[in-house]
């Protein structure tokens, strides 16, 4: 009789490689948020996926990239601590885009004593000649434990990986109960969400600057829950375009993540939103913590 596996299986790559949109897709859940925005994920978040044979913990992780500012830096560091003590490493990278230095910076890191999987994403993407190109050019850099074309948005060869991954994890209990997605509290969800629909209904100008805090969720006698929210912007001029000319855009930004929170959570939402403006809170510590970004619990 097979022994029950489990592990632990970090997920890095660069902004916008497909990170979250793969756990995702392995969860047959949204766990994450996702945009076609970059820096999309900010912290560290866990999916649960449990089989009659095995439990996979993924840990979804900021994309690595060129810090600007302390919010940066706290990103870059909680993808960098996720891989300590992992089983296997997902390493997800765009197949469609060129190698650049990006990839080099990561490839440079990746550690030799932990297997690590290279998922070319975006397959759907690219001719066959040309994902053999970039297999050939990648097994050239690092001496990967496998090399799997998928394709994270169309659920292609998502079966194969898992099934490839389990036999690189050690025998070990099941973690957390098997009807468990994700140790995500509720509210926690429902805040990104709220920072999701930000980053799908304004511009550049916006989206990153904004941190969201759910300040009360409540089931009401009718069944509905009510929850009441802020959007922190950086700027004055970022909170006039995040209420828009007579409030329509986050009336539009409001009704966007209470559509999403019903889908998601499974209930019946009342949804309250205000925009407050914090300025440079992405540069300042004390905010930082406020918001969850907190270095000191990066290994916990």
């Amino acid at each position: 009789m097979a022994k029950f596996r489990s592990g632990f299986i970090t997920i890095i790559g660069r902004p916008n490689a497909g990170k979250s949109t793969l756990m995702n897709t392995i969860l047959q859940q949204k766990i994450a948020i996702v945009s076609d925005k970059p820096q999309t994920t900010q912290n560290k978040i866990r999916g649960f996926y449990t089989t009659d044979d095995a439990q996979l913990i993924f840990i979804d992780t900021p994309g690595i990239h060129k810090p600007k500012h302390k919010l940066g830096e706290f990103m870059n560091e909680a993808a960098k601590s996720a891989g300590i003590g992992a089983d296997v490493i997902f390493y997800i990278v765009d197949a469609a885009e060129p190698f650049g230095k990006g990839e080099a910076f990561i490839i440079h890191t990746l550690p030799k004593e932990t297997p690590v999987f290279l998922l070319l994403n975006k397959i759907d993407l690219l001719e066959k000649d040309a994902l053999l190109a970039v297999i050939q050019l990648y097994s050239e850099k690092f001496d990967f434990a496998e090399i799997i074309p998928v394709s994270a948005l169309k659920d292609d060869h998502i079966d194969d990986l898992l099934q490839t991954v389990i036999g690189y994890l050690p025998e070990g209990p099941c973690y957390y109960p098997e009807d468990m997605v994700t140790d995500q509290p509720e509210r926690a969800i429902m805040a990104e969400i709220v920072r999701e629909k930000v980053l799908e209904c304004t511009g550049d100008e916006v989206p990153h600057a904004v941190a969201v805090e759910m300040l009360e969720v409540k089931e009401r006698p009718d069944g509905m829950i009510y929850a009441s929210a802020v959007i922190y912007a950086e700027r004055d001029s970022q909170k006039g375009i995040l209420i828009g000319k007579n409030g329509v855009m986050l009336k539009k930004i409001g009704r966007a993540a209470r559509l999403e929170m019903e889908r998601t959570l499974g209930s019946k939402f009342y949804l309250d939103l205000w925009v407050k403006v914090k300025k440079d809170w992405r540069n300042k510590e004390v905010y930082l913590r406020n918001f969850g970004f907190d270095r000191n619990k990066l290994n916990k």
